[in-house]
Formats: C-alpha cells, sequence, structure tokens
C-alpha cells in the first residue's frame, strides 16, 4: 500500500471522504494516463476528482499520485441548464414543424377542397336546372308517341326544349370553368340593347305576349355570360311570372345599361326577396337559373334586384356598367 499525504490548503476546502481520494490515487498508480471521478461530500456537494501519477526517478516506479479536488456543482449546474435548453429547444422545434406541417398542410390541401367543393356545386347545379327541362321532354316524347298526328309540331317543341337544355349546361360549364380560373371573361363594348332583343327574338313565347322597349345603350361585358343571364331572366318571367290559368305577359326595357323584366305574375314574397337569388330557390317569381344570372352580374361588377310592380307581377332588374369609351 501506498502512503496518502495530505495538505491543508490555506483557503477554503471541500470536505471529501479520503477513502474516495485514495481510492483515485490508487487506480491512478497502477493506470496509464490521468484518472477523472466524481464523489459526494458529506454535505451533499458534488466534486470531481482528478489524479495523475508521479515518480521521483525518470527510471524508477511511480510511487504516488497528485490528487485535486475541484467543487463540480457549477458545471452541474451548467450541465442541468445546457440539458434544459436542449430538451427545451427540441420541444419548441417540434412544435414549430407540427404548426408549419398544419399550415402548409392546408394551404396545400385548400386548392383541392376548393376545386371538389366546385365540383359539386356544378352537379347539383345541373341536377337542379335540368330536372324539369327532363321531365319536360320524357312527356313531350311520350305524347308525340302516343299521338302520330301530332308529331310534328310536338317535334318541333322537342327541338327547342333540347336546345334550351344546351343552353344551360353550356352556362353552367362557363361558370364552373370561370370560377375555378380555367377560363377569363371575355370583356368588350356590347350594345345591350341589340343582344337583349336578339334573345327576346330566339327565345319561344309559347302564346305568352312580351313585348320590347330598348334604347340604345353600350356596356362593357362577356357576350356569352350576358346572352346567358338574360336568357335566365326572360324564361323565369316566362315561366313564374303569370296568374294561374292566364298567359304570361312580359315586358322587357333596356336603357342606360339596365335590362328591367316585368311580369304579370303575383309578385315575390317580401319576406324571400333576399334569398331569391340563392341556389335552388323557387319561390313566386324567382325560379331556375337566377343564381346564374346574380353570379354574371357580380362578375361584371354589376346589380341584380327584383321587387313587385305598383299594379302587380314581379320586376327583375339587371344593372350593368355603362362602357368607357
Amino acid at each position: 500500500d501506498q502512503a496518502f499525504a495530505r495538505h491543508d490548503s490555506a483557503r477554503q476546502c471541500v470536505d471529501v471522504p479520503a477513502g474516495a481520494v485514495l481510492d483515485i490515487a490508487r487506480r491512478a498508480v497502477v493506470a496509464d494516463g490521468m484518472q477523472v471521478g466524481y464523489a459526494t461530500t458529506p454535505d451533499d456537494r458534488t466534486v470531481r476528482f482528478a489524479a495523475e501519477r508521479f515518480r521521483t526517478d525518470t527510471e524508477g516506479p511511480y510511487v504516488g499520485a497528485v490528487v485535486s479536488v475541484a467543487d463540480a456543482e457549477p458545471e452541474a449546474a451548467r450541465h442541468d441548464r445546457m440539458v434544459l435548453l436542449i430538451v427545451g429547444g427540441c420541444v419548441l422545434l417540434i412544435g414549430v414543424v407540427g404548426v408549419a406541417g398544419y399550415l402548409l398542410a392546408g394551404r396545400a390541401i385548400r386548392p383541392a377542397a376548393g376545386a371538389l367543393e366546385q365540383q359539386e356545386t356544378l352537379l347539383a347545379e345541373t341536377a337542379h336546372d335540368l330536372r324539369t327541362p327532363v321531365a319536360a321532354l320524357r312527356a313531350l316524347a311520350e305524347a308525340a308517341e302516343r299521338n302520330p298526328e301530332q308529331r310534328e309540331e310536338l317535334l318541333s317543341r322537342t327541338v327547342r326544349l333540347a336546345k334550351r337544355m344546351g343552353g344551360i349546361i353550356d352556362g353552367l360549364l362557363v361558370r364552373a370553368r370561370l370560377a375555378a380560373g380555367v377560363e377569363q371573361l371575355t370583356m368588350q363594348p356590347i350594345w345591350l340593347d341589340q343582344l337583349v332583343t336578339g334573345v327576346v327574338e330566339e327565345t319561344p313565347a309559347d302564346g305568352a305576349q312580351v313585348t320590347v322597349t330598348a334604347a340604345p345603350t353600350m356596356v362593357h361585358g362577356d357576350p356569352v355570360l350576358l346572352q346567358r343571364a338574360v336568357t335566365n331572366l326572360l324564361d323565369n318571367a316566362l315561366r313564374y311570372g303569370r296568374l294561374p290559368g292566364q298567359k304570361a305577359i312580359v315586358h322587357v326595357a333596356v336603357a342606360n345599361g339596365r335590362v328591367t323584366i316585368a311580369d304579370s305574375g303575383p309578385g315575390i314574397d317580401p319576406a324571400v326577396a333576399q334569398s331569391a337569388f340563392d341556389r335552388f330557390t323557387t319561390s313566386g317569381g324567382s325560379g331556375l337559373g337566377l343564381s346564374i344570372v346574380r353570379w354574371v352580374a357580380l362578375a361584371h361588377g354589376g346589380t341584380l334586384s327584383v321587387y313587385n310592380a305598383e299594379q302587380g307581377g314581379a320586376i327583375f332588374e339587371l344593372v350593368l356598367p355603362p362602357a368607357t369609351r
């Protein structure tokens, strides 16, 4: 066994177990290199040992070791703070990555969700707008099958109805493409009075009385969409703007960028006037296709409104911005 010589420093020293010091000194003498270790003092403080062996003769055996003892509490505190910072940083990083992933995933999914919603809307509107024409088309075909002598007249009505159905589909497809950003509005100067007059001439009146008062007026818009909007308004007036058992009486007026269509029906209930242009609303004078008319008006920076006339009937008014020359 090797002797241990204790040196008492003039400074305040840490009280450490002598056995721990002797143990690390012995290990340093027999080992190759410095030995490092930790121990706990009687007052529960952590200390750090470092022992380096020595010899009195360069060729002789190692005869002892120098042991240094240091207070490891500051080092332990720094270690704890470092661990806390690393753990806290990892938690914060995971949180940031999670939030970023959520936001990026939402942004990536949003276009797909929007496209799916547009597709569902298109299918719903198509089914709704075509339900009545398809039923009428079937009724005409069955009537022609039962009445051979009326086939020519029924065939003519069938062709007109098929054209109307094609127009409905074209309007819905154009709206869907515009809403999806696939197609842009073809804006150009348009003589609104000529466009409306052409729509009235091409729309079968089916016995209704339709009159037109048109003053030259030019607007800036998409001719295809505006034609669809006017067609829907006129079709709505012809189908719903009449009293039971009577023929529809419709007056169309065009002036100063306004298209006014007045009918002779029961008018519109003020309680549902605000929802008259919602999809699938058919109350009073508001029928199929009015939601498309409102969308066309808004796409052109215009408005669509409805109110009751003093003498009876509903009045639909489409207002478009005038063309700038």
